[in-house]
């Protein structure tokens, strides 16, 4: 599964930068994120929630921070557990421009699941995966209204 998007973020890209790596945005954001514990500077180990259709599970996992190019972007690689739910796994590549009035974040993801949340069938769980997204992306946004410029 692979998606595409960008957003216009209201902080400069040092303020952006600094709340990708920082734990507690991470956690505000990610929906249904019970826990994110930063093991060192590029990786965590978190606990979800995620319901997808009928399937509802709680994901543990590694994320780490990878080609961390500082303003500029890096990579996010992360995996995960669900039980008999299933596996997901992937990659984001991120990046970060100057626009005016702030910061265009632009994502690339690409991620495979297993397991029963594979069974439900590609157009729901790419609708489910664009519903994740927009709504991490809406939170950031909203943090990054906070963020001093």
């Amino acid at each position: 599964m692979i998606l595409n998007g960008d957003v216009a973020l209201n902080a400069s890209r040092q303020a952006i930068w600094r709340m990708l790596l920082d734990p507690n945005v991470l956690k505000a954001c990610i929906p249904g994120c019970e826990e994110l514990v930063k093991l060192d500077d590029c990786n965590f180990e978190a606990t979800a929630k995620v319901k997808v259709g009928p399937v509802a599970a709680r994901f543990k996992g590694k994320v780490t921070l990878e080609d961390l190019d500082e303003p500029n972007g890096c990579k996010i690689v992360g995996q995960g557990e669900g039980g008999i739910a299933g596996f997901a796994k992937g990659g984001a590549t991120i990046t970060l421009a100057d626009i005016d009035n702030g910061t265009l974040l632009t994502y690339h993801v690409d991620a495979q699941i297993g397991g029963k949340l594979a069974q439900l069938g590609q157009r729901l769980i790419s609708s489910a995966a664009k519903t994740i997204a927009d709504a991490f992306f809406a939170k950031f946004a909203a943090l990054s209204r906070l963020e001093v410029r």
